[in-house]
């Protein structure tokens, strides 16, 4: 289907829905990377042994050479959007990230050498068995048009991370859940959601008062074992209990 007759957010979402393993992700991740026009993209999954060691797995654009000398020279230590992982909770653009080593100073400029682009975005998420993962994308674009382009892909981008996240976990058998039913009120206020409308609107649609729209929407996300309300969005939407 062209992209003219579906948006770019579902086509992205279909094309996740169809991986069925660690390869298919790579591969949407290239076509969800080309329909929004950023410089690469990437889904990094952080488990954490008993040891309280971090494992790294992930599915990623990067050159092959950047990815090889990245795994080689243990980068995973130094580099400050890795960290993010351990306190985020909210998308963190990396112009933010000032306080930087000599080690990630190298790093970003190494980076910068091979093209992985001088503007960035990484989405934290946490799931609720304890796993981790950090959804990141890059632009080559100037400042004032890698704002925009942030600015206009923020909500789609968020609800990505979380797709991205359940289709790894799915695909690797990392995690099997059961949920328990959502009520028709909850589905309504999830899918009007998801589509955008706020939750002030969804009450004046639905002839309810907003707190009550908040408080199915809580509803919905609890019963969804999800720690976000775009977790939530993207599970109910995955079981097919609504449509994105």
């Amino acid at each position: 289907m062209a992209e003219t007759q579906m948006s770019k957010l579902s086509l992205s979402i279909a094309t996740l829905l169809g991986a069925d393993s660690r390869r298919d992700i790579e591969s949407a991740i290239r076509t969800i990377r080309d329909l929004y026009g950023f410089a690469h993209m990437t889904f990094l999954s952080v488990g954490i042994s008993a040891g309280e060691r971090a494992q790294w797995a992930f599915c990623t654009t990067y050159p092959g050479e950047w990815t090889s000398r990245y795994l080689e020279r243990n980068y995973f230590r130094i580099d400050p959007v890795v960290a993010i992982y351990r306190t985020g909770f909210q998308p963190v653009d990396w112009a933010s990230l000032a306080e930087f080593s000599d080690g990630a100073h190298e790093l970003f400029h190494e980076a910068l050498e091979v093209g992985i682009g001088r503007n960035g975005v990484t989405m934290p998420i946490r799931g609720p068995s304890g796993e981790r993962s950090l959804f990141s994308v890059t632009s080559n674009l100037s400042v004032e048009n890698w704002i925009e382009l942030r600015r206009s892909t923020k909500h789609d981008l968020m609800l990505l991370s979380h797709y991205m996240h359940e289709r790894f976990m799915a695909v690797t058998g990392t995690r099997s859940h059961y949920f328990r039913a959502l009520s028709r009120r909850e589905r309504e206020c999830l899918q009007l959601l998801a589509g955008g409308v706020v939750p002030k609107r969804i009450a004046h649609r639905l002839h309810l008062s907003e707190s009550a729209v908040r408080l199915y929407l809580a509803s919905a996300k609890r019963k969804l074992d999800a720690t976000t309300i775009y977790q939530a969005i993207a599970r109910a939407s995955i079981l097919e209990l609504i449509e994105v």
